[in-house]
């Protein structure tokens, strides 16, 4: 559906405004496009016996919902390239689609549809869980300090294989925001075999200096915590600009898309979450900041 750049979910709700508005800075950042896309399921009103709707009037009424997107995104871009995508299908399986050639997919933490009380819709939860490459979930009211330093970026990692994605895609965006990178490390997780926390230790330290010689302006800060990932990683996001996790960690159940820690990072941190998923790392020894 899309040939690269940065695709946004935008239905009109105030969840995806606040994912578009981060989008748009994102996209200027890295000077790349952002599509802004509003998916409908069905496509459009099925004709019954009783009530025909024209195929013409449904797809302008589609417009309509767009446009204050596309309003929004060209205020914040500029010169910047923003194009529309009215797609036929439902909303989880569209951006899912564009996330296998996007450079990025961004999503808000709730749409117009979800359980009240619930901290993330399941469109969004989905996305996270499903898409390609790297997605990232804006939570409802967020928005980038101002007149003041920025805050850190932070990743989690453990050091595995699978996570190099996920440091990658955090040490880019502590690049772009010119600010610093908090690495962290949780030790309680770790498996139950005689020096697996040694060895967790080891494997963090060993991937975060090989990315960082390739980020050498990037004030990279460790912290190797013996508690919990989950607690570890909301308690940073607190004060950061961005979180970014990988898709799955060392555990977790074989055939799970997302593990139990990322789910709960993703409902609940109150920064931005990127998910970097595995096939991201494919993508991503090709990429080069502009």
């Amino acid at each position: 559906m899309t040939g690269g750049g940065i695709v946004v979910g935008y239905d009109g709700s105030p969840g995806s405004a606040d994912a578009l508005a981060w989008a748009a800075r994102e996209a200027l950042a890295r000077r790349t496009e952002l599509t802004v896309c509003l998916a409908q399921a069905p496509p459009y009103p099925a004709p019954t016996a009783e009530v025909a709707v024209p195929v013409g009037s449904a797809r302008r009424g589609g417009e309509q919902a767009l446009a204050p997107g596309m309003r929004i995104a060209h205020d914040l871009m500029g010169e910047g390239v923003v194009r529309p995508l009215l797609a036929a299908g439902p909303p989880t399986s569209v951006l899912c689609d564009c996330s296998a050639t996007a450079d990025m997919v961004v999503v808000g933490s709730r749409g117009r549809g979800g359980l009240p009380g619930m901290p993330i819709g399941s469109v969004s939860l989905q996305v996270a869980a499903h898409g390609h490459g790297r997605i990232v979930v804006v939570p409802g009211g967020w928005h980038p300090t101002r007149g003041q330093l920025p805050r850190p970026v932070v990743v989690g990692t453990e050091g595995s294989p699978g996570s190099d994605a996920a440091v990658t895609f955090a040490f880019e965006e502590a690049a772009l925001r010119e600010t610093s990178l908090l690495a962290v490390c949780a030790l309680a997780d770790a498996p139950g075999v005689l020096g697996g926390a040694r060895q967790i230790k080891n494997d963090f330290e060993q991937l975060i200096a090989r990315r960082e010689q390739d980020y050498p302006d990037v004030a990279v800060h460790r912290y190797v915590s013996e508690g919990s990932a989950r607690d570890a990683l909301l308690e940073a996001a607190a004060d950061a600009e961005m979180l970014v996790v990988g898709a799955r960690g060392r555990g977790g159940l074989p055939g799970m898309p997302l593990g139990s820690i990322s789910i709960a990072i993703v409902g609940y941190a109150a920064c931005p979450v990127g998910v970097a998923h595995a096939d991201e790392q494919d993508r991503g020894d090709q990429r080069e900041l502009p």
